[in-house]
């Protein structure tokens, strides 16, 4: 009876977090968020994040427990107990621009709520929700422009001010089945991608204040369905460490959206403030598609049983392709790659604590999908973490707490670009326990 309570409050969580990713405030403080859909949130949870983002070739790690690695399924055959993964993310940004006085904002969010069950002996079901992409901006830019039909002697220039903003996002909700046959692993994900965008761009002009000031507001709405498919290869060396190969993908379907477009003119007080909307000169609300695009992963980790494992990752993101209602999105395919490694001194140890957690480093680079200014907007990070199990007595029910924390940089100061430092934080509480498991009594 207890384990049935247990899976009517794993829906009403599910159902809490579905509820929370709906909503569609700013979870980034990005420039560089305004181009395609946002930025593109890789399907990982804190655990692999710590290790720099590996995880395609990842299927276990070395203290046997489950863990949900949803950038390959083919990984879920690994799962051999029940398990649930929660976890927040907040961040802290730092804009630079040269001439410009340098801004920081941070933001909040619920990450990700996944549930892994076994189903067999080599085979599990998961399911959850998580970011897909997110977008959030806000920025101004003055010139001063010149005035026509104004009479003699009269300054002929106004300032008019640009200002461009955006939020929302895009989330994941998944169900995915992996299973083994000998050293092989396979496994797919069916997703749900869903959520809406707004961007806007104003142009005012704050010296005159009975002049139209011109509102131009784009917002998208996106539902439809995605795949992802992954295999695995287990190249077993003795009875305690292994090579994992493995690959992975993203189908480039194509789902449904609804853009709606308004341009509206307004007035501005004489403390800057807004007036309400005179009238509304274009509105059109439209049904399309978007093309999503197809991403490759290539991945391999070496793994010695309950002491350490390292990976690496490449990734290629045919995000040419990416469009939208028809219109290319106007983006590059990109390259990354990622790197990293977790260690647990002594698993086994009853006298420190500090000997049984899991130490995580890595670093990823990536090459991304935007450019600006004939520039590249390359993007790296250094990230660690911590997999802090807590203590209990029980032999079947085990609890970890993973933190990891990510260090980087996006963009550039150079040809007038923009330039991000960032810190990443991801907290995750994992639970593994034995449920539907029937006990045999002699």
């Amino acid at each position: 009876m207890i384990n049935y309570i247990r899976v009517f409050i794993i829906f009403l969580l599910s159902a809490t977090a579905f509820s929370a990713f709906a909503q569609n405030s700013a979870t980034t403080s990005s420039p560089y968020s305004q181009y395609g859909l946002g930025l593109y949130d890789e399907p990982l949870l804190p655990l692999a994040r710590g290790m720099g983002g590996i995880g395609t070739g990842l299927s276990k790690t070395p203290d046997g427990l489950s863990f949900i690695n949803i950038i390959n399924p083919a990984s879920y055959s690994s799962i051999t107990l029940t398990t649930i993964d929660i976890g927040a993310f907040a961040n802290i940004v730092s804009l630079s621009r040269t001439g410009f006085t340098s801004q920081t904002s941070s933001n909040f969010r619920l990450s990700h709520v996944a549930f892994g069950i076994p189903v067999s002996r080599h085979s599990a079901v998961t399911f959850g929700i998580l970011p897909y992409a997110d977008l959030g901006y806000n920025y101004k830019q003055t010139n001063t422009v010149a005035l026509n039909h104004s009479p003699i002697g009269v300054d002929t220039s106004a300032t008019q001010e640009s200002v461009y903003s955006g939020d929302g996002g895009l989330s994941k909700a998944y169900a995915g089945y992996g299973f083994s046959v000998g050293n092989f692993s396979f496994g797919g994900n069916v997703a749900y991608i869903f959520g809406k965008e707004n961007q806007n761009r104003q142009v005012q002009y704050p010296d005159l204040p009975s002049a139209l000031n011109t509102n131009v507001q784009n917002s998208i709405s996106v539902g439809g369905v995605n795949y992802d498919y992954g295999v695995q290869y287990n190249l077993k060396l003795s009875e305690t460490s292994r090579f994992t190969f493995g690959y992975s993908g993203s189908a480039g379907s194509k789902i449904n959206s609804a853009n709606s477009f308004i341009v509206s003119h307004y007035t501005l007080n004489a403390d800057g403030t807004q007036n309400l909307v005179t009238d509304s000169t274009t509105y059109t609300n439209t049904q399309g598609t978007l093309t999503l695009p197809q991403i490759h992963r290539f991945g391999i980790t070496y793994e010695k049983d309950l002491k350490y494992l390292i990976g690496a990752d490449f990734k290629i993101g045919q995000w040419s392709n990416l469009n939208i209602n028809g219109v290319n999105a106007g983006l590059q395919n990109n390259q990354s790659f990622a790197i990293g490694g977790q260690i647990t001194p002594n698993i086994n140890s009853l006298s420190s604590y500090w000997a049984v957690v899991d130490y995580r480093l890595g670093f990823n680079y990536d090459n991304t999908y935007i450019n600006v200014n004939n520039t590249n907007i390359k993007q790296y990070a250094l990230t660690f973490g911590l997999g802090l199990p807590i203590p209990n007595t029980s032999r079947t029910n085990y609890y970890k707490v993973n933190f990891s924390a990510e260090l980087g940089r996006r963009g550039s100061l150079n040809n007038s670009l923009v330039q991000e430092n960032y810190i990443n934080l991801h907290l995750g509480f994992t639970i593994n326990e034995k449920w539907f498991q029937k006990y045999k009594f002699d």
